[in-house]
């Protein structure tokens, strides 16, 4: 039996609009993922101790208010503190072309940008989380 990959997909700050969130981890989940949404309104802190307590491989952060790079790397950070720095984080929403690099200098693996497919996030989750399901032999 193959483990499946864990995903937590949460919504940081004070951002209310999470109808994305809620597309990408019905799609992670319908691609087989066990997907844990933790609603609006979370904190770093609430995020970080739901992915240890979940055991989730893979953290998926959504951001529209603009508040991406104080949010993105606290949460990095957070999980550098707990020694989980084995969790995969990738971020989506409204951020712009020149945060992307440096997100990516700060940690996070991907930023999807609005007009990313569900089909790209899936297929992206299956190729850089280390834990994903073994091939089919």
């Amino acid at each position: 039996m193959s483990e499946r990959i864990r995903v937590v997909v949460a919504k940081p700050g004070l951002d209310g609009h999470d109808r994305g969130a809620k597309v990408v981890a019905r799609a992670l989940r319908d691609a087989g993922m066990e997907v844990i949404y933790t609603g609006l309104h979370q904190t770093p802190e609430q995020i970080v101790e739901t992915a240890l307590q979940e055991d989730a491989d893979v953290v998926g952060l959504s951001v529209l208010s603009g508040a991406h790079m104080t949010l993105f790397p606290r949460v990095i950070e957070l999980l550098k503190e707990r020694d989980a720095e084995d969790v995969v984080v990738f971020g989506g929403g409204i951020v712009p072309e020149a945060d992307i690099a440096k997100l990516h200098e700060m940690g996070v693996a991907k930023v999807f940008t609005p007009g990313a497919t569900t089909t790209e996030i899936v297929e992206w989750v299956r190729q850089n989380v280390s834990s994903a399901e073994p091939a089919e032999a």
